[in-house]
Formats: structure tokens, sequence, C-alpha cells
């Protein structure tokens, strides 16, 4: 959090500020419970990102002793049960306080509003009698509280650090980017907070405190099976690298090419509003659309001046040689298809299959003007780079006969806002990167073939 601006250094110091005053020391009585549950909190969310579970878990494991801890407590001695566990969390690389005092801000927070909330409607008297209606209505307020607080902290710092409204970026609505920020939170947190009204109903029952804790054995079978899904995740990503570095080391000019041209893809994808899962798609598939080059003749993908016919015709092959290297990798979903088809032009004089417009799937509609922006921008063997104004103007230029106008008017749009920095992806010292002058994205002059 080094380089956070001084607006969102500002928010977070203030933000720590209110969390301090939300833990002024509740009555004695409830000290006792509150140090049990902060301990177990501390022990949920350290065993869920130690390797003892396979992979890292993301976080948000303890919620249901947080929001437990809202049930039975009052705000502040709620808000005391976040504290030790999230500031002393084990952080991966080189700590950052004021990543880890945001880190414990947050869940303060979020957990004195849902005790607030708790207890505005009568929650701790009908969690006392036992009152299960009453208790589920008073945990659906705390629960909804805890959410809309820890997603304004989040919306709030990320629009200051983007120096823009939320969702702007995205090419979305405001309210649509909040709620796609609250949705996804509230969903899990409510499951969590119906085991948490359990233990609490449990904690004031006569079988007491013992048999509360019991209900976090069925959540924790729940977290070690999210921790395997997040190491089946990983064992993706490793084998995305794997097939990235391949194609870089066969073909030293690209290198970086395929990280970059997912980064675009990325961009194009977000700005047209697609949802977070759809751009991480997009972002596989832009990263992996050359994989077929593995079956091309390296000295063909490095060869000085224009290609033979018959060359060309070994290297076009390239996205069907790809497509059958990820067609049985079934998480790729769409990006399969990209791999296939982004050489398709959209007045059907593109490979392999010469699609034209709609035809083309959507997906591969995105990479292809990504992967003919990062190709215009990078100097390969038998080009040199362009600045990015004169390879936009280009993509302008070649939209709607060769890219989907829509596609280069996003790539377009979110550069000119938010810049691009392409480097250098040649070795060779004999092809510094020096800007060229325009040239139609045809043959081996613009897009790679």
């Amino acid at each position: 959090m080094e380089a956070l601006p001084a607006r969102a250094r500002a928010y977070v110091a203030v933000v720590v500020l209110l969390a301090v005053l939300c833990l002024a020391p509740g009555p004695r009585a409830a000290w006792p419970a509150a140090v049990l549950l902060a301990a177990l909190y501390a022990g949920c969310e350290h065993l869920a990102r130690s390797r003892r579970l396979g992979a890292p878990h993301p976080g948000g494991t303890g919620y249901p002793v947080l929001l437990a801890g809202a049930f039975l407590l009052p705000p502040s001695a709620a808000a005391l049960v976040a504290l030790p566990g999230a500031l002393f969390l084990p952080v991966h690389g080189r700590p950052d306080p004021v990543r880890r005092i945001w880190r414990a801000a947050q869940p303060v927070l979020a957990v004195w509003a849902a005790g607030r909330a708790h207890q505005a409607v009568g929650g701790p008297h009908a969690v006392a009698d036992g009152d299960v209606p009453g208790a589920l209505a008073a945990a659906g307020a705390a629960v909804l509280a805890f959410c809309l607080v820890l997603t304004v902290l989040d919306g709030v710092l990320r629009a200051l650090v983007a120096g823009r409204p939320l969702g702007r970026t995205a090419g979305v609505p405001g309210p649509v980017a909040w709620w796609r920020l609250l949705l996804p939170l509230l969903v899990p947190v409510t499951v969590h907070g119906l085991a948490a009204l359990m233990m609490a109903l449990l904690w004031r029952s006569p079988y007491g405190p013992v048999a509360a804790l019991l209900v976090l054995l069925p959540m924790a079978v729940s977290w070690w099976a999210f921790a395997q899904y997040h190491q089946e995740r990983a064992a993706h990503q490793a084998t995305i690298r794997a097939l990235v570095q391949a194609v870089d080391i066969k073909d030293g000019y690209t290198r970086g090419h395929s990280e970059r041209v997912g980064h675009a893809s990325m961009m194009i994808a977000r700005e047209l509003g697609m949802d977070d899962e759809r751009v991480e798609v997009l972002r596989f598939a832009g990263i992996l659309h050359d994989v077929g080059k593995l079956g091309v003749p390296t000295r063909l993908l490095t060869k000085d001046g224009p290609l033979t016919p018959e060359e060309r015709r070994v290297i076009e092959l390239h996205p069907e040689y790809g497509h059958e290297m990820v067609r049985g990798i079934s998480f790729l979903g769409e990006a399969r298809e990209a791999v296939l088809h982004h050489h398709e032009r959209m007045d059907g004089t593109g490979y392999p299959y010469g699609l034209t417009g709609g035809q083309i799937p959507e997906c591969a509609r995105v990479v292809a003007v990504a992967d003919a922006f990062d190709a215009m921008t990078s100097t390969r063997s038998y080009s040199r780079a362009r600045p990015v104004p004169v390879a936009l103007r280009e993509l302008q230029r070649c939209a709607g006969d060769h890219f989907d106008p829509r596609m280069v008017t996003a790539l377009v749009r979110v550069i000119g806002r938010d810049g691009w920095h392409p480097a250098v992806t040649a070795d060779d010292p004999r092809t510094p990167a020096v800007p060229a002058p325009a040239e139609p994205v045809t043959g081996r002059s613009g897009a790679t073939p």
C-alpha cells in the first residue's frame, strides 16, 4: 500500500480512527466471552491461511465467529473479537503496517455495525428467549449491516485509489458496480450468519458454549473443501504459466506477448462491463491465444522478412493446434473458442474458417484486437514497435473490416484514460524498439499471423 495516493491514506486514517472509537470497553460480564471468541476467530483465520489446508485461504473463514459475537455481545465487545485475529494474521511477502491496520479496521467496524443493527431490532432478547423467528429477522439485519459496511469501505477505497467514481472504469453505472461488490459478499456471509445464529442460540441454551462450538465442525469441512477448490485454481494457473513459458522459450521475440495480450483483453472486457468471472476467462484466452505456436517450426516464427505462401499456410495452422492442446482443459470455458478463432476477421477474410461478423465468438473478437494492438506496439523479428497512438489509429482504421468496432472503441477508450506501457519483447540487441511509420494491419507488418 506504499503507492496509495494521499486522499486514500487520509481515508484509511479516518476509518482506523472510527474503528478505535468502536473499541470502547464493554461491560465486564462480556469480557470472558469476548476473549474466547477472539481467540477462536484468530485460530480459525490462522489455520485457514496456513499450509495445513493445502492452499492459502482468501479469508472470511471466521465470519461465523465474528457474527456470533455480534449476536451475543454488546457492539463494542463484539468489535474486540475481530481485533487480535486481524492484527496478527500472517502476512505473505514484505509486511505492510498500513495494509495490516486497514485489514483490522474493516472487520472491527463491520462487526460493530452488525452488533448495533442486531441490538436495534431486539436481537439479544430474541436470542436469550430462544425466539427463533425473531432471532432470524435480527440476524438478517445484522448480516446486511455487516456486508454493507465492508462493501462501502472497500468501494470507497477503490474509488479513491483509481481517482474516479466506482464503476466508471468498468463502463457500468455506479449502482451496478456497487451491487457487484455487495452480492459476492452477501451470499456467503448470509450462510455464515445462519451458522453464527445457531452458535448464539446454543450458547444461550442450557448446553452452553461447548455445544455452540460444535457448530464449527461442519463449517470446517466446508472450509477444507473450499481450500481444495482454491488449490485446484492454483494448479490451473500453474498449467497456464507452463504453457505460456513454453511458447516464450520457443519464440524469444514474442516473450511477454501472451501476458500483455491477456492484460489488454482483460481491459477490454472490463470496459465492456463484463462480470468478473468472464473477465478472468478473457484473460486466460489472451494469455493462451498463441499456444498453438508450439506446433509450428521455430525457424518460421523467427524468420526475418516475408513468409512464402507455403510458410504462411503452416503458421496459419497454429489456432487449430492451440485448440487441440486446450480442448480438454474444461476450466477455460469459452477461452478455448478464442484460441481457435482469434485470427478470424469481421469481413470473412481471416482464418482458420473464414467466419464473418457475429459468427465469430465475442471472446475471439476481444482477443483479436488485444493481439493486434500488442503486436504493433512490440518489436518483432520482422517489424519494429509503433507508438501507441499510431497503433490505436490503425485499429480504428481497420475496425469493421478486420476488427469488431465495439472492441476497438473499448480499447481506445480505456487506454486513453488509463494509459499503456508496453515492454520491448525482443532480446536481440539488433532489433531496437524504435517507432515505425503507420502501416496497414496486413501480412506481417501488423497483427501476428
